[in-house]
């Protein structure tokens, strides 16, 4: 199961997968639990200006809900298929 989660409303969510006709569920963070679990409220900068935001990342959890693998800093282009190569390389 694939599931994204952001800090953004579900009205906001939504309109995003709607448009992008995504094919999983986008889970909204709004009090930030699950983002500080995984670590991922980070100081960045922009500008010059230091901010905390999220650092996109992708956690890889098994079944057992065993955290098999974590991705942090991504980028978007080409992360997907970094993810699946591994996925299938894991199964083999």
């Amino acid at each position: 199961m694939i599931l994204g989660i952001s800090k953004d409303s579900m009205a906001s969510h939504f309109k995003f997968s709607q448009k992008l006709d995504l094919n999983f569920h986008l889970l909204s963070d709004p009090d930030k639990k699950v983002h500080e679990y995984f670590d991922v409220i980070k100081e960045k900068k922009l500008y010059g200006k230091i901010s905390l935001g999220t650092e996109r990342s992708t956690f890889v959890i098994d079944e057992n809900r065993v955290l098999v693998k974590a991705y942090r800093r991504v980028k978007a282009k080409g992360h997907a298929l970094e993810v699946l190569k591994d996925l299938r390389e894991s199964l083999d």
